[in-house]
């Protein structure tokens, strides 16, 4: 067993340190989804430490480039164990301890990343969800008209899941995360408020716009009104948008991230498109969005993207690369 060496520590007093309160309070300033990732990587990292001898905290940079290669022995996507190093540098600087070098460690993941792509391996990605998807989706979803007492509350809530997620280019945490009042109906459209998103973690709150469909069955501004109104006369008119249902109707309090991305996996499967994620509506508006001819700088206002976003050029690459093909006026 290689000998963790001890972390070098500065010869000064410490009377210059964060205290153990204020650090609680950075642990905490980190975002809910992003520290559940935090414990779950966490926990794998010092279960393992425990089976095979290491020391978690402080670790040295050996233990970092064992548990990497571990972690690829044992086929993991290189995206998670890429998450899994920063995780452990990460607590290391909460701890205020220094932090191990992970450049050995990244090398290992770098070959592991040309080997899988030789081997054709790829990183799954969410399937986007384009608009002729939401189409089928919304006719398996069916009528809200023809729905029984039972059913009704599921018909409005997807719906709206659907129409306003796909408008407003949303991640799953951002409508799980809308209260009623975080919508407003103007003569335009909708504007939604977000009290925080991906993008805004410092909570400065940002706003998006949805414009009426010329499908009065795929507009989501009625899509929201009809909820809206299903919602009063249960005597709601505040708290959460999206509410979980029972198969007797009945509300049962805040539908979660993860809630969301069941019911798309549900309408994905149940209209033949397979599998969905939580990312599947962001995913599927952008990309219906350039196929369209928005530009980048469009897609990137109406889903809050950084300027300049990597992932909003994939989707525009995926419409040049069909539109703008060299061959495109190539006859054999």
């Amino acid at each position: 067993m290689i000998t963790v060496p001890e972390p070098n520590l500065p010869a000064v007093a410490d009377t210059w340190a964060i205290s153990d309160e204020t650090r609680t309070m950075l642990a905490d300033a980190i975002p809910q989804n992003t520290a559940r990732s935090y414990r779950t990587q966490w926990t794998a990292f010092t279960a393992w430490c425990a089976t095979t001898g290491w020391q978690p905290l402080p670790a040295g940079d050996d233990v970092v480039t064992e548990y990497a290669a571990h972690l690829i022995r044992a086929g993991k996507a290189p995206g998670s164990i890429a998450v899994a190093l920063s995780v452990i540098r990460t607590r290391h600087d909460l701890a205020g301890l220094p932090k191990p070098e992970t450049t050995a460690a990244r090398k290992l993941l770098h070959a592991y990343r040309r080997q899988r792509a030789d081997a054709g391996i790829h990183d799954r990605q969410a399937h986007p969800a384009v608009a002729g998807e939401i189409r089928r989706m919304l006719d398996v979803i069916g009528d809200p008209a023809l729905a029984d007492e039972k059913k009704l509350p599921q018909v409005l809530r997807d719906r709206v899941i659907l129409l306003l997620g796909f408008g407003m280019f949303a991640r799953r945490s951002e409508l799980s995360g809308l209260n009623l009042s975080d919508v407003t109906e103007t003569g335009n459209g909708l504007v939604v408020r977000l009290a925080r998103s991906k993008t805004d973690q410092t909570a400065r709150g940002t706003e998006r716009v949805l414009l009426y469909a010329p499908r009065p069955d795929a507009c989501p501004v009625r899509a929201v009104r009809d909820w809206r109104a299903f919602l009063a006369g249960r005597g709601i008119d505040s708290g959460p948008l999206l509410y979980r249902i029972n198969r007797h109707g009945q509300l049962l309090g805040r539908l979660s991230g993860q809630g969301v991305a069941v019911v798309l996996d549900r309408l994905g499967r149940a209209a033949g498109i397979g599998h969905l994620s939580g990312h599947s509506l962001r995913a599927g508006a952008a990309t219906s969005a350039a196929e369209a001819g928005a530009t980048s700088g469009q897609i990137e206002e109406g889903g809050g993207w950084a300027k300049g976003s990597a992932a909003v050029g994939r989707y525009i690459h995926r419409r040049d690369r069909w539109m703008y093909h060299p061959h495109a006026n190539v006859n054999i």
